[in-house]
């Protein structure tokens, strides 16, 4: 049966491949930008400093504080530091951390990111942006957020070790499931939603057992790349809702976090988004969908229970409280006590049946 739909192309360059990460500069200067500000978390400041060498005089400063979830106070620091020393535009080089507070400067200044993925989140190549205050984060959409391009280098990849490698995977097959049974779904989203469960699936098993293998990082980027782009063009549903609140209000790590709800948000839907599930399934060359995911990531050694990441049993009650609130558009109808269930599987790391 024809599938009416609507798909909006959102403009971002993308320059793929190992060794690309040279070609910074030139990127750079495609878009005519002179005075930059580079951004990371501490952890990969290294990285940023080699940044700002393949940029000589264009990197007017390093700024290695992004933070986890982007708390208001980090943002607002580093927008206050963008101002202060009149940059034209931001290199985000790191994961969603880094691009997250890129997007958070140029929601208010508007300034160009051009970002470099180092982990498999996937945000570089959406319109969506989060902000963490008082406890709660919050997301929004706006095109000016976009990252103007994006330079993708598997090699950058291979000091990711296998235990964040494994995660980061995961949060970007989140991307690719949520897509397949959103509310605006179209049919080229799915296929690159499909495909990216594909590359993932097969690039990060291997990467568990060799973190160095190159054609294993390459399939997984290009897995986050396909994520990323389903991500920013159809909305996402239960499982984004869940980890938003978790990550948000018990700063659980947000790869992590993703990695053990999916499988339990999945086996919530199945029954309401069949075609959805069995083209997860036969990404993951598994029988069913939800225990397909569960059974991945613990054949990568990801954690698989939230209680293992820091979340208290007491807290249940509560996260199932402000998860039902305001929910996202789910295929099944949400109820605080199948969320509350959902949750208490999830925390233990119960397999899905």
């Amino acid at each position: 049966m024809m599938q009416n739909f609507v798909y909006d192309q959102l403009l971002c360059r993308v320059v793929f491949g190992a060794g690309s990460f040279g070609t910074l500069a030139a990127e750079v200067d495609r878009l005519g930008l002179s005075r930059l500000l580079v951004l990371s978390t501490p952890g990969q400041s290294r990285l940023a400093e080699d940044a700002g060498r393949h940029l000589g005089s264009r990197a007017i400063s390093l700024y290695p504080h992004a933070k986890m979830h982007v708390p208001i106070e980090t943002a607002e620091a580093a927008r206050a530091e963008a101002r202060r020393l009149g940059v034209d535009g931001t290199v985000a080089i790191g994961g969603g951390s880094t691009i997250g507070l890129a997007k958070a400067i140029a929601l208010e200044s508007g300034l160009p990111i051009v970002a470099v993925p180092t982990t498999y989140a996937g945000s570089e190549m959406t319109p969506i942006y989060g902000l963490t205050e008082g406890g709660a984060k919050r997301t929004g959409r706006d095109p000016k957020v976009l990252p103007r391009t994006v330079i993708y280098d598997p090699i950058l990849t291979l000091g990711l070790p296998a235990k964040v490698s494994g995660p980061s995977g995961m949060n970007a097959i989140a991307h690719c499931v949520e897509a397949l049974y959103a509310e605006n779904a179209n049919p080229v989203i799915s296929l690159m939603a499909e495909e990216g469960i594909r590359a993932l699936a097969r690039g990060l098993p291997r990467i568990a057992v060799d973190p160095g293998d190159r054609d294993a990082r390459g399939d997984a980027l290009y897995g986050a790349w396909l994520a990323g782009i389903s991500l920013g063009a159809v909305g996402m549903a239960l499982h984004h809702k869940l980890c938003h609140t978790l990550g948000g209000s018990f700063n659980l790590p947000h790869a992590e976090t993703h990695t053990i709800v999916l499988p339990h948000a999945v086996a919530y839907n199945s029954g309401a988004a069949p075609e959805a599930m069995a083209r997860i399934a036969r990404a993951l060359s598994a029988a069913e969908a939800a225990s397909g995911l569960y059974d991945l990531a613990a054949s990568i050694g990801a954690p698989l229970a939230l209680e293992e990441i820091g979340l208290q049993e007491q807290d249940l009650d509560k996260a199932a409280e402000i998860a039902t609130r305001n929910p996202y558009y789910n295929p099944r109808p949400i109820s605080r006590e199948g969320i509350r269930r959902l949750l208490e599987d999830a925390f233990h790391g119960r397999r899905p049946s």
